[in-house]
């Protein structure tokens, strides 16, 4: 494997344990944005603005986001040409956003390009890269004809990820125990299909608790739904980040 084109950051410099949840922002509008986040503490969530809201409401949203003293993951999951990915990845960092993403499917020398982008940043957002939806099932993969298990596929992708010299992976919760003993403590692992006991699944196929995940080595926990159309959405922030503390102890 040879030498990252960046030192991956060390986990204690980017991870605070008392602010591990990221609420997707699953609105489509800023009005609706703009009113959950007057509720929220930046100290005790972030959040994760995707391609729908992105879609319309543009950077300018992100950027009021980031003034507001909220951590931005921007998942737009860039997949693309080299030279295509690794502009869009400089103009994420632009932004001021705490983390961007892309697509490991699309190859060792995209992701290496999107790295070597952000190297010589004085802050740079950390830059992961995404495996395998959780909302994928093994007749999805079967399907595309891509042959093997998909924590055959997600560890794979991971690897190739991490020889790029990227932060980490967003993978199920399912994946994170054997992916941080293959991988190391330092590679960061973003879970999405993050349910609380009793919550509906929704269209998500992977899906793990809160406490599952954490115990099992997960450093984010990227939670929609169970919060946004929540009757109290505050409510359920408070139960998801009081499991995760109860976890860590």
């Amino acid at each position: 494997m040879g030498k990252h084109c960046f030192e991956l950051r060390c986990r204690s410099e980017v991870v605070n344990d008392e602010n591990r949840v990221v609420i997707a922002l699953d609105y489509t509008n800023e009005t609706d944005v703009l009113a959950m986040i007057e509720r929220l503490d930046p100290q005790r969530c972030r959040l994760k603005v995707g391609k729908e809201l992105f879609t319309y409401c543009g950077p300018q949203l992100v950027q009021k986001l980031v003034d507001r003293g909220f951590d931005v993951f921007l998942d737009l999951k860039y997949h693309d040409i080299p030279n295509t990915v690794a502009g869009a990845v400089s103009a994420s960092a632009t932004l001021g956003v705490w983390m961007v993403n892309v697509h490991a499917s699309g190859g060792f020398a995209m992701m290496k390009a999107a790295a070597d982008a952000l190297k010589d940043l004085d802050k740079r957002p950390l830059l992961i890269a995404v495996t395998v939806l959780t909302s994928t099932a093994q007749s999805d993969l079967d399907h595309l004809d891509i042959p093997g298990a998909i924590e055959e596929r997600v560890l794979h992708y991971a690897k190739l990820a991490k020889e790029a010299g990227l932060d980490g992976v967003v993978c199920s919760a399912q994946e994170a125990k054997r992916l941080k003993a293959e991988l190391g403590s330092d590679f960061l692992l973003v879970t999405p299909g993050i349910r609380p006991s009793g919550a509906d699944a929704g269209d998500q196929h992977r899906i793990v608790t809160p406490a599952k995940a954490i115990t099992d080595g997960s450093d984010f926990l990227v939670v929609g739904r169970p919060i946004t159309q929540a009757d109290n959405p505050l409510q359920v922030l408070h139960e998801i980040n009081t499991e995760v503390e109860s976890s860590l102890h």
